[in-house]
């Protein structure tokens, strides 16, 4: 997993509109990279629609929030459509951006072990530099966590 300050791993994946965005082309604003298990499960939703909630306060900070999990781009469309989401979500079906970024990992439910998305978010500065992530999030309040600390780099 990338430590905080260095080189944010380059990347570039579909939208849910089958567009590629890639990291390089956001240079010179802030990234919020947020991973996440799955659409259309409890948690996942709650960010989403925490995020959701928040993306302006966000975009008024210079902000980009971009979600990744393994899943299609179909099932990303489903998800935003049924949940009316506003935040951009990519697919990494190859799961090579979880990969680069040390989210996907060993994780255990019920005594049975899979490997998985851990859910993490990292917070990546114009430059491309990591300043901040968080790791084996917990969803509640961490969308308003995530933008107290960008607000304290962006005035700093």
């Amino acid at each position: 997993m990338p430590n905080v300050g260095e080189k944010a791993p380059e990347f570039c994946l579909p939208n849910q509109d089958n567009e590629e965005v890639c990291l390089r082309d956001l240079q010179g604003s802030w990234v919020v990279l947020y991973f996440y298990p799955k659409d259309n499960t409890p948690g996942c939703t709650t960010e989403a629609l925490d995020f959701t909630a928040h993306l302006e306060d966000f975009r008024s900070l210079g902000a980009t929030v971009l979600g990744v999990s393994p899943d299609s781009v179909r099932k990303h469309q489903n998800f935003i459509a049924k949940k009316e989401l506003k935040v951009t979500l990519l697919s990494d079906e190859e799961k090579e951006v979880c990969q680069a970024y040390g989210v996907w990992q060993l994780k255990k439910n019920y005594g049975r072990e899979y490997m998985g998305v851990v859910r993490s978010t990292f917070l990546i500065d114009p430059d491309g530099i990591i300043r901040e992530k968080w790791e084996k999030v917990r969803v509640k309040g961490h969308v308003e966590e995530v933008l107290q600390r960008l607000k304290e780099l962006v005035q700093s």
